[in-house]
């Protein structure tokens, strides 16, 4: 197997553009357990890659300018538009709290994700006896500072996507599906900030019983 090298973690990406407006593509890798940020535009697409199989990853987006705009990728809106199926399928959009779509699914090899649970929260952990575990929301909260985001709370706030999470009826288990290289791809339909964790949840097996690392590849064309 070809093993992939990947440029060293950044917490967040402010996206940089060339001179005619486009940019090229950029690969990050997120260590297992943290979060990062990164700004996408309009008319490109990102990929989010399964680096070792059997790892969640939660995303949420903000529309840009943050924090002015206050409209954000929703779940619950995601849901009433695809009349309650999940998860969605390649072609399918998730749409904003404004009822506008933000993201169009163009590729998929996983075909299993939640769009139900919350991200998991430093209270989370402090109820289960490990109150000093990392969290998504605190993940994603450090990662999106430079955007102004103070507390995890903000990020709290925001359902995420749960990509590779496979929990049919609420159940917590180790039921990981996405394999080694899996990945899903979304074409860009509005600028947003786009949060992610490398889910550090791990308690009873859950995901294999470690978080591993994932990676990001930004400014890819359609």
């Amino acid at each position: 197997m070809t093993i992939l090298k990947f440029p060293s973690f950044s917490p967040s990406t402010k996206e940089n553009s060339s001179s005619d407006g486009t940019s090229s593509p950029k690969t990050h890798t997120v260590p297992g357990g943290h979060g990062h940020a990164f700004e996408v535009k309009k008319g490109t697409s990102f990929r989010i890659i399964d680096l070792h199989g059997r790892q969640i990853v939660d995303m949420m987006a903000w529309v840009l300018p943050y924090p002015s705009s206050l409209e954000h990728l929703s779940m619950a809106y995601t849901r009433y538009h695809l009349n309650g199926t999940a998860p969605p399928a390649v072609g399918d959009t998730l749409v904003t709290n404004k009822s506008e779509p933000i993201f169009k699914l163009t590729h998929d090899d996983c075909h299993t994700h939640d769009m139900t649970f919350m991200a998991c929260n430093p209270a989370f952990y402090a109820e289960k006896g490990v109150p000093d575990h990392r969290s998504c929301a605190e993940n994603i909260a450090e990662a999106m500072r430079p955007w102004g985001m103070s507390s995890y709370l903000q990020a709290a706030s925001v359902d995420p996507f749960n990509i590779f999470q496979n929990t049919p009826d609420m159940t917590l288990k180790d039921l990981g599906c996405s394999r080694a290289g899996d990945f899903v791809e979304f074409e860009v339909l509005k600028d947003a900030v786009v949060g992610v964790s490398s889910c550090p949840y791990d308690v009873d097996g859950f995901g294999g019983g470690k978080a591993t690392d994932i990676a990001v590849v930004t400014g890819l064309k359609p």
